[in-house]
């Protein structure tokens, strides 16, 4: 029976069950399209590195004596759609059966499922065979409870899987090291030097500048430094093991204006795209540790694997348990617009100068700084919660709908009252000051509140507190600030919501 595969941009698992064979009856089919480069202003490094990897794995199967169609942007025969392309190959190949693997977006699922509704051939999903669970697993896992609790997740996949564990308990005694996992970088452990991969891509950079795309951020060389196949993506995990891991959970919360990357791996858009599986970056991480173990502490290496089986795996399964409603909440009732610095860096704040600048030359920043410095400011100045997803899907390269979804609307922005996050993850500059050197050489003062040199995130911080209280003003978690909040001179707190509002109407004035 004559078949035809769909591989998607973030399916580029070589190790797949579909790879163990190699029938001539299969066609696999790769498309670079207008349908994904324009559903939303990407970071035009993110165009370049999916397309630079799905070439690239396009090349492997035919290196490998698979039958491939490929079709790239400009090709004469692409429609830019992909149920077009699908119908137009399985009519030239004669196809009787279609097969793809379960797209981890909404869109692209609701998108491919109503298209072999649509068909008079047979058809067949699988999955990626990347996570460690399957989508429906958590909403499984957490049935009959209120609220879904990721530590609670965690430490079942611990169990489950048995990673971290002496017995039933955990090794080392501890669950979590989150506590060990706060410090701020003050150069005492030298970083070593990235690593960096020389991938040349300059066709791509002419083919998208001639497509006329519209995107957003910088790149000003002919080589893409991210991993775009498997023996890059090892190749950068077997760096992170042997130069990285020893600090890793140590200064994984740190911010500073010299480094981009600090300790971090940089694996998530390898992992993204699925070079590699998550079971293979923990197995080997794990396998590394159990030789090296006098060197480097567990709680590196716990914090590690927490952001793999406990946050990534959460995510995915909190978006497919919400989806598709979650994509229009708002607790909060957030209307304003994201300030136009967000898309340039030009801005007095030097957090977010640093932040958006790095993102924008990079199209990379770590979980804090999305979390506590973009992040934490929109949801001060009560952005539309639709804006501040639109700019985190397109300025990272390893954004993808599935995980960037819930950690925008749900961790950073509360805009779904609480399922993901117990509490807004909301500060003053006294946290920034904490985790980063940001505050050393900025135009303002991380103590005031009030003066044109006082901290925008220090009024913007009260004035949320006190305009969000019927909505937030019986979480228990938020008792102590709302306590703060209610011994506050009268006269201070009129003051400190003008400086506020002064900077929500204009946040491009500070």
């Amino acid at each position: 029976m004559k078949t035809l595969r769909l591989i998607l941009g973030d399916q580029l698992n070589s190790k797949h069950s579909w790879y163990k064979t190699n029938d001539k009856n299969v066609v696999y089919c790769l498309f670079e399209m207008r349908q994904e480069t324009d559903y939303v202003t990407h970071h035009i490094q993110k165009i370049i590195g999916f397309f630079a990897a799905m070439r690239a794995f396009s090349n492997h199967l035919k290196d490998n004596n698979f039958n491939v169609d490929y079709y790239k942007l400009d090709d004469k025969n692409n429609t830019q759609d992909l149920v077009e392309n699908l119908k137009q190959l399985i009519k030239k190949h004669d196809i009787k059966k279609f097969e793809y693997q379960l797209p981890d977006e909404y869109r692209l699922d609701q998108q491919l499922s109503e298209f072999c509704k649509s068909l008079d051939i047979e058809s067949e999903a699988f999955s990626t065979e990347h996570f460690y669970t399957e989508r429906e697993d958590l909403k499984a896992f957490f049935k009959g409870k209120k609220q879904y609790l990721m530590e609670n997740f965690y430490r079942d996949m611990r169990k489950k899987h048995d990673i971290l564990m002496a017995g039933k308990q955990p090794e080392g005694g501890k669950w979590n090291y989150d506590k060990s996992n706060r410090n701020k970088w003050k150069g005492e452990h030298q970083i070593p030097t990235y690593k960096y991969f020389k991938n040349d891509v300059s066709d791509i950079v002419e083919l998208i500048k001639n497509s006329d795309i519209k995107t957003i951020g910088k790149f000003d060389t002919k080589t893409f430094s991210y991993p775009i196949t498997r023996a890059q993506a090892l190749d950068q995990l077997k760096y992170f093991c042997e130069e990285l891991l020893i600090h890793f959970g140590d200064y994984q919360d740190a911010m500073h204006t010299d480094e981009v990357y600090l300790f971090h791996s940089r694996l998530s858009f390898a992992m993204n795209i699925k070079l590699i599986s998550a079971k293979n970056i923990v197995d080997t991480v794990l396998n590394y540790w159990r030789k090296h173990g006098d060197n480097i502490d567990i709680s590196q290496v716990e914090g590690f694997i927490r952001q793999i089986i406990g946050w990534r795996e959460y995510m995915r399964g909190m978006y497919w348990a919400l989806m598709p409603v979650y994509k229009t909440e708002n607790h909060l009732e957030n209307t304003n617009k994201l300030p136009e610095f967000y898309w340039t860096g030009k801005t007095k704040m030097n957090c977010l100068k640093n932040a958006i600048i790095n993102s924008l030359d990079n199209g990379y920043a770590h979980h804090i700084q999305r979390l506590m410095v973009t992040g934490n400011f929109a949801l001060l100045t009560q952005i539309n919660p639709d804006d501040v997803d639109a700019w985190y899907l397109g300025i990272y390269v390893d954004a993808l709908e599935w995980v960037q979804l819930p950690n925008t609307r749900g961790m950073s922005q509360f805009a779904d009252g609480g399922k993901i996050a117990t509490k807004p993850y909301v500060s003053s500059g006294s946290y920034i000051n904490k985790m980063s050197n940001y505050c050393d050489d900025c135009y303002y003062d991380k103590k005031e509140k009030l003066g044109e040199k006082a901290c925008p995130f220090n009024s913007l911080y009260w004035n949320f507190l006190d305009d969000k209280r019927s909505i937030l003003g019986n979480n228990r978690r938020m008792g102590m600030m709302y306590s703060l909040l209610d011994k506050m001179d009268k006269d201070q707190l009129v003051n400190i919501k003008k400086r506020a509002q002064s900077i929500i109407e204009n946040p491009d004035n500070f």
